[in-house]
């Protein structure tokens, strides 16, 4: 790679391909792996790795595995520093909770994955925990698949090259034909729907959220066990997504 490659400081260039590496994997990811993909050396990708935990952007589990670290979540929480959108969506979700007393997250994407970076829970003993910080690829999300909606065919095309789109459980829409046809319809209708396509036994239901400018800035969603989801869940939850776009400032007049 010459050192006049991108931003012309070449230790940057590679840093950045392997946090958009990392960033492309839901779970913790080998070194080798990291070096195909990026097609750098495997001791270039271990040192600069090392200076990437050293400083908190990626973690090293116990196994050896490689995951972006919680820096680059607090960071992404500062795109929004001037409004900070868990302190507007927090009272909408509490809402919606007590409303159908199921687990409401906030997320929000990064790459080919979306972040959970907020939740609130039911107070009942059963429920789905989603950890703050974790990570699911796109496809397997009711609100990851209203993301890539909004690129259209040539988002989804690109996203299912990149990945090969794994399969999680038998539900995952792991080819790009279902893909395609569930992004579009939940598009045209304005929700996603996760019919335990991550994770079996649970079923989520999600809505985006867009900010002032007009760009989705989250997505909202319930996740619950499957057998206690319910349709007539989507009108709320759809306008509690609308009620925090406003708060943000979104008209969807002006657009």
């Amino acid at each position: 790679m010459s050192e006049q490659h991108g931003s012309g400081i070449q230790v940057i260039d590679r840093a950045a391909l392997l946090l958009d590496a990392l960033s492309r994997y839901a779970k913790p990811t080998q070194l080798k792996v990291l070096s195909a993909d990026t097609e750098l050396h495997p001791s270039t990708v271990h040192r600069i790795l090392q200076s990437l935990i050293y400083n908190r952007f990626v973690e090293k589990d116990n196994n050896g595995l490689y995951k972006l670290g919680p820096r680059l979540l607090q960071l992404s929480n500062r795109l929004y520093s001037d409004i900070d959108i868990r302190a507007v969506a927090m009272p909408y979700m509490e809402s919606l909770r007590d409303q159908l007393g199921e687990t409401i997250n906030l997320t929000i994407r990064e790459g080919d994955v979306v972040i959970y970076f907020e939740k609130v829970t039911p107070n009942r003993m059963m429920h789905v925990q989603q950890v703050i910080g974790s990570r699911a690829p796109l496809h397997v999300t009711a609100v990851g698949k209203l993301m890539l909606a909004m690129g259209g065919e040539q988002e989804i095309t690109a996203y299912v090259q990149r990945t090969n789109v794994p399969a999680y459980t038998q539900n995952t829409l792991s080819n790009y034909q279902q893909l395609h046809k569930d992004c579009m319809l939940s598009h045209e209708r304005g929700y996603g729907l996760d019919n335990e396509e991550a994770e079996i036994g649970v079923g989520c239901i999600g809505v985006l959220i867009h900010d002032r400018s007009g760009q989705v800035a989250a997505g909202l969603s319930v996740s619950a066990p499957i057998e206690r989801r319910r349709k007539s869940w989507i009108e709320a939850i759809a306008q509690a997504g609308k009620d925090i776009s406003t708060a943000l400032g979104y008209d969807p007049g002006s657009f």
